[in-house]
């Protein structure tokens, strides 16, 4: 009678195994599972992926730095200046013919002046 009952319950414990098993595999193929799965996997590769861009992004600026003090360094920008800069230019190098020039003690503009519209041609 012991044997009988320890197989019967040794054949319900794999049943119950069996079945559970089954189930969260067929629970597991389903298509919102399977989607948010696929989902989970891709923001893991992003995040792995934005971390190597990263280290890359941070590699590159380093070398890029490294790289413009030895030229700085071989062509001699980094040396110090002895001489002076000139004085700054007191008036524009580019004169701006959109707006009279301001002469004092007069209002007229020493520009000419076209008594029509150039854009109504068109």
């Amino acid at each position: 009678m012991f044997r009988r009952t320890f197989w019967f319950s040794t054949g319900v414990a794999a049943g119950v195994w069996a079945t559970t098993k089954v189930n969260r595999k067929l629970k597991q193929l389903k298509p919102d599972h399977l989607a948010v799965t696929a989902a989970n996997k891709a923001i893991e590769a992003g995040g792995r992926l934005k971390d190597r861009a990263v280290d890359f992004a941070l590699e590159v600026r380093d070398n890029m730095a490294r790289r413009e003090a030895e030229l700085g360094d071989a062509l001699g920008l980094n040396a110090p200046v002895d001489r002076e800069l000139p004085a700054p230019r007191g008036y524009a190098v580019i004169e701006n013919r959109n707006s009279p020039p301001y002469v004092e003690g007069s209002k007229k503009s020493t520009y000419p002046t076209y008594p029509y519209n150039r854009n109504e041609d068109h």
